[in-house]
């Protein structure tokens, strides 16, 4: 799995075999319109695996979840999926 990092218009940390995937993931969680069908380039980026995960732990220490074996369970499933979103799309 790869990851991506989206700042705007709403932020999300995603994981996804390629980057199609990791737009769709946004489309379908995240975006409420279509226009974000056709990133620009300088709007997804690769982001490194310890960096996602340095993320990843940050965020969910934040919010209380303090067991390291089930923060890596989590990030580790081998599926795509939205690790991260944009907090005021709750």
């Amino acid at each position: 799995m790869k990851f991506y990092e989206i700042h705007d218009p709403y932020y999300a940390l995603i994981k996804a075999k390629d980057e199609a995937d990791a737009e769709r993931f946004y489309n379908e969680y995240i975006s409420d319109t279509d226009d974000y069908e056709n990133f620009q380039d300088e709007e997804i980026n690769e982001v490194s695996r310890d960096y996602a995960l340095s993320e990843y732990k940050r965020v969910m220490k934040k919010y209380g979840e303090t067991d390291h074996h089930l923060i890596m369970e989590t990030f580790n499933v081998p599926a795509g999926e939205m690790l991260l979103w944009d907090g005021s799309l709750t």
